[in-house]
């Protein structure tokens, strides 16, 4: 193994354990939910709330922390997002009521939202897309069994005696200051800056406000107040009328949050589509089936987790095959569609879960749905990632996981409380609670398998493309020159022996192999096309077609 990959393997190590511990804290509480909403007194509204507050925190972060990304070093962002996540699984861990506790989850959140953006741009920025569909598989076997995984976690440190539900928080505090460590020792990216950028933080607020208004809404409505009534008008109302002027913002921000000009891509709004399918799916059923089956069949915290083994098989599995299928045929499409059609059917099937439903059944519903979350998940987002420039990639990487994590956040507050009402509905009817929880669960995931088709939707009318084997969409001034060489017979400016031109069948990037290094006054800013990558030297895989390399004064040290 030469240098260069050894090193980026190390690099991307670290980030995965970054990835890994973020992604662990949002579903390591979803069996642990029970025991410790009972020590801390709270309420059937405040059980919701715990997942939620760190899902709609790292929604309302995740494009802020995008935008960052094009702005500063990413390293750096890194570090910082870990220790926010400190922070927060610290103060969630000593929490003393379920009001600090779901604060403390919404500075996790912050730090979760961080992680999760800056790897996706880490990676982004280090592998070309056609390479990247290998490690996109690792890095969704990463985020998908920690969130399905986490279930298993929670139960087991719930149910042994000396740790109790505190740990669940406490737990990941040594493995975010690991990775912190080794994402300074270990990750060197280019630093591109792009001068005359502002964050949006208005926007920022307006999209935030308007999503937290409807989830409390939703959260609360038929239950404390009515449908129609004047909280309903005051939460509803104003969270459409702040959402109106968060898409005005957006349209004449310098630099919006969540960009026009990606959403405008047609690939883009089919991907971004898709992931609020495939979010909704993740945290719907990390959190909803566990609680299924400890509630309504009784299960202990820790058999509750093993019994999503099947999940996390299949999610396993098909993102590691998918992944390395996606990195020898350049071609995605195909793994969109049979994941998106796999998770629908999975869910479709586990909406005919009740309380005696056989467990071969639920086992087999379970692995289609891992399986078409573990095609879908990163997949989406590689394909937003291929049809982007590199200066644009922070933003585009972290619009995507901003939906995915909406989607997750609607999901799971919009799916318990239907949960909530149908089970409150069934023992006002004289049903047993637990009989009352396990048919109204499969109500739940016949929802969900309504929202998964809109996922069907979108992997089906995605264009046929090839991942591009570029950092970075081309140049078009060096790709006239190389063509005008090419008319005359000379060699094509800036190519070495055995470099070559894409052809028409490498997909959207029409680069040429080799395209020449950044000259030595051509600093960080001095970018083509307001991109950058970077060299051998960083310790990366080295720029291929129609890249610019960074000099090594550029790189995030």
């Amino acid at each position: 193994m030469s240098t260069d990959r050894r090193r980026l393997h190390r690099a991307l190590g670290a980030l995965l354990l970054a990835l890994f511990v973020s992604t662990l804290s949002s579903t390591v509480v979803a069996t642990a939910l029970p025991r410790m909403l009972l020590e801390l007194d709270g309420t059937p509204t405040q059980y919701t709330w715990v997942v939620t507050a760190t899902l709609l925190a790292a929604t309302a972060a995740t494009p802020i922390w995008g935008k960052l990304a094009d702005l500063y070093a990413k390293k750096s962002l890194l570090q910082a997002a870990a220790a926010v996540f400190v922070a927060g699984s610290l103060a969630a861990g000593l929490a003393q009521d379920a009001g600090q506790l779901i604060a403390a989850r919404a500075v996790q959140g912050v730090g979760v939202g961080g992680l999760q953006a800056l790897v996706q741009i880490a990676i982004g920025a280090m592998i070309p897309p056609r390479e990247r569909g290998r490690y996109a598989g690792y890095q969704s076997s990463v985020t998908a069994l920690s969130t399905i995984g986490g279930p298993l976690a929670g139960g087991l440190i719930v149910d042994t005696g000396w740790l109790g539900w505190r740990w669940c928080f406490l737990i990941g505090v040594p493995f975010a200051v690991l990775a912190m460590v080794l994402l300074h020792l270990t990750v060197r990216l280019p630093v591109v800056r792009r001068a005359g950028v502002r964050i949006d933080y208005a926007g920022a607020t307006l999209i935030t406000a308007g999503v937290s208004a409807l989830l409390i809404w939703v959260s609360f409505v038929g239950d404390a107040f009515g449908w129609l009534s004047w909280p309903t008008a005051a939460l509803a109302g104003g969270a459409l009328v702040l959402l109106g002027l968060a898409a005005w913002v957006e349209t004449r921000a310098a630099e919006p949050i969540v960009p026009p000009r990606v959403l405008r891509r047609r690939d883009t709004a089919l991907a971004i589509l898709g992931s609020l399918a495939a979010g909704t799916a993740m945290f719907g059923a990390a959190v909803f089936l566990t609680q299924y089956f400890q509630v309504g069949r009784g299960y202990s915290p820790t058999e509750a987790g093993l019994l999503t083994i099947p999940m996390m098989a299949g999610i396993l599995v098909s993102s590691v095959v998918g992944g390395n299928l996606v990195s020898r045929t350049g071609r995605i499409k195909p793994f969109l569609v049979t994941g998106a059609i796999g998770l629908a059917a999975g869910f479709a099937m586990l909406g005919l879960v009740d309380r005696g439903t056989s467990p071969v059944l639920i086992g087999v519903a379970m692995v289609l749905v891992g399986a078409g979350v573990g095609l879908t998940l990163q997949n989406f987002v590689l394909v937003v990632q291929n049809a982007v420039p590199l200066s644009d990639i922070g933003a585009a990487s972290a619009t995507v996981s901003f939906f995915r994590s909406l989607g997750g956040t609607v999901g799971v507050t919009v799916l318990g409380a239907v949960l909530a009402r149908q089970v409150a509905a069934d023992t006002a009817a004289g049903v047993p609670a637990p009989d009352a929880y396990g048919d109204a669960t499969g109500r739940v995931f016949a929802i969900s398998a309504g929202v998964a088709l809109l996922g069907v939707v979108a992997a089906v009318l995605l264009r046929p493309v090839s991942l591009r084997t570029s950092l970075d969409l081309p140049d078009p001034l060096a790709t006239a020159t190389v063509a005008a060489d090419a008319a005359d017979g000379a060699p094509p400016t800036g190519t070495t022996a055995g470099s070559r031109t894409a052809s028409a069948g490498d997909g959207p990037s029409g680069t040429t192999a080799g395209s020449g290094a950044a000259p030595p006054g051509d600093g960080p800013t001095g970018t083509t096309a307001g991109s950058r990558t970077a060299s051998a030297d960083d310790g990366l895989t080295g720029t291929t077609a129609g890249s610019r390399a960074a000099p090594a004064d550029a790189a995030d040290r």
